[in-house]
């Protein structure tokens, strides 16, 4: 199975594969085998580990319940050139509640641990935060249109990753240039959509939005300081990370997802953001926090 690993660059239907990197491989009860996504970088993108997870807690719990909060922590560096077991333990079933608790394992060792509550649809009170006044996402230019016509400034060693075409398309309202970062205010707007219709299934569009929300969050906490994560000294990397689902929603339409970071200090990073259909509903808020370490050596690594 190790030699099933998605490429750096996927020729076939990108959105189609990530579809079915995410569905996972039933091996056990409650246990669950997933291919991992080569991003370039070696280690697995964090995105990838909560949506899987969040896949495999989905598969356990009845169609009637729907993720409402998770909260995960990235334990060690995933291996992007091997598989992932996740296995799932069913804490509790309520009349209202399910909790689950998941643990990806590679090479014997927990990579990751995620509490996910779901909960039947109840009718309540409501009321949200509105969204910023922001330009739509016609006329913005998206994230790869924006690295091929810089690309002879993007490092070597990231450049392939970087101008690949991906299963969600991002087009920045605020972009910075990641090769020559000024310091700003730590706030992010980012309007993104799957590339291609998506099924029907709402859970498919939930987990596929955990695997959207590690994209760009933390290094919003890089902003006040003028440093950008395309530097070989930069070292980023998601500790922990958790999400609240709101409302119903499509990730084939257009979101809008707002990031701000509250703080950075001990080399970690706090972020948080909120994401908003094209309409203005609310519908997740997502906090993570990250390590921003800068090395004086470029090749310095994890201690």
């Amino acid at each position: 199975m190790e030699g099933a690993l998605m490429s750096v660059c996927v020729e076939d239907n990108v959105l189609e594969e990530l579809i079915k990197l995410l569905k996972l491989e039933k091996i056990e009860e409650n246990i669950f085998r997933g291919q991992s996504q080569d991003l370039g970088y070696r280690s697995v993108y964090g995105g990838q580990v909560l949506g899987q997870a969040l896949s495999a807690a989905c598969q356990t719990v009845p169609k009637d319940r729907r993720i409402h909060s998770l909260h995960a922590y990235f334990l060690r560096m995933g291996d992007a050139r091997k598989p992932i077991v996740y296995d799932v333990d069913c804490i509790r079933d309520g009349k209202s509640f399910t909790t689950r608790r998941v643990v990806a394992i590679q090479k014997g060792r927990a990579v990751f641990s995620m509490s996910a509550s779901f909960q039947v649809d109840e009718p309540g009170f409501e009321h949200q935060d509105a969204p910023p006044s922001v330009p739509g996402p016609e006329g913005l230019e998206s994230d790869i249109e924006f690295a091929l016509r810089h690309q002879d400034k993007i490092p070597a060693a990231i450049r392939e990753k970087i101008i690949c075409r991906r299963p969600i398309e991002m087009r920045p309202v605020n972009p910075i240039k990641p090769f020559a970062p000024e310091k700003r205010e730590p706030v992010r707007y980012t309007w993104f959509k799957t590339i291609d219709r998506m099924p029907d299934d709402p859970a498919v569009h939930r987990y596929l939005l955990a695997y959207a929300s590690d994209f760009g969050l933390v290094v919003t906490a890089l902003y006040p300081h003028g440093h950008s994560y395309w530097e070989p000294s930069m070292q980023v990397a998601s500790l922990d990370h958790a999400m609240w689902f709101h409302r119903d929603f499509r990730i084939d339409d257009w979101l809008l997802y707002v990031m701000k970071s509250p703080n950075a200090c001990k080399a970690r990073g706090l972020a948080s953001g909120r994401i908003y259909t094209r309409d203005g509903r609310l519908i997740a808020s997502v906090v993570q926090e990250g390590l921003i370490r800068y090395h004086d050596d470029p090749h310095q690594g994890i201690p």
